[in-house]
């Protein structure tokens, strides 16, 4: 019984996942497509999307899974000792499984090749150094909410997802496994495969520093 639901959970956390990157790529596209070349309208038109939809799937699957949709804050339930091990690795499988399969989706909605490798460069210091600070943001705020108000934690990610598309460099990826699955889009939200490593790492820093300061904070 326990194996089925831990099973369950980890399904909850791919066909989140999968329609959070569906949300990401497919409005980049619809944005993109309508704004008749004015980035920043386009832009506006993927931050809306993503913040409310993240907003409604942390409130859909929150009850479910704990509707993480991303490895980071997976690895930092476990390290918590709210998740094993082997539910945490369930659930990372399933967030980057979801996260290829929500690109696909928003490709064949759009009439896209199914998966294209990104030529959107992303690279240099400041775009890896804004993925540690989206990161350190976010991870503060689901830390704290988690610990203070649990009922406020999905409109306080949405909204601040929301804002840090516009204050960083980067727009906000803060999750691994959106990461990667970006690269296979070449279109509006994609990233070039060879800025993954460095965005990647910039996040995983964010989140122990992140993690760090909430143990001392709360201590």
């Amino acid at each position: 019984m326990g194996g089925d639901s831990s099973g369950r959970r980890s399904v909850a956390e791919g066909v989140g996942t999968a329609l959070l990157l569906a949300t990401i790529v497919g409005s980049g596209i619809m944005g993109e497509r309508l704004s008749g070349g004015q980035a920043g309208l386009a832009l506006l038109a993927n931050t809306i999307a993503t913040g409310a939809a993240l907003t409604a799937l942390i409130l859909t699957f929150g009850p479910i899974s704990g509707g993480q949709f991303n490895p980071i804050v997976t690895c930092v339930e476990a390290f918590q000792g709210n998740l094993s091990r082997r539910e945490a690795s369930a659930y990372v499988v399933a967030q980057i499984t979801g996260a290829l399969v929500g690109v696909s989706v928003a490709h064949m909605m759009f009439d896209e090749p199914l998966y294209q490798w990104s030529q959107r460069d992303r690279s240099g210091l400041p775009q890896a150094f804004s993925e540690g600070v989206a990161t350190f943001g976010l991870l503060t705020v689901i830390l704290n909410c988690s610990r203070h108000d649990r009922r406020a934690l999905p409109v306080a990610v949405g909204a601040y997802i929301t804002a840090a598309y516009w204050f960083t460099a980067s727009t906000s990826f803060a999750n691994p496994a959106v990461t990667v699955a970006r690269a296979m889009t070449n279109t509006f939200s994609g990233i070039e495969p060879s800025n993954v490593p460095g965005f990647v790492m910039a996040q995983v820093v964010g989140a122990v520093v992140a993690t760090a300061l909430f143990r001392w904070l709360d201590g």
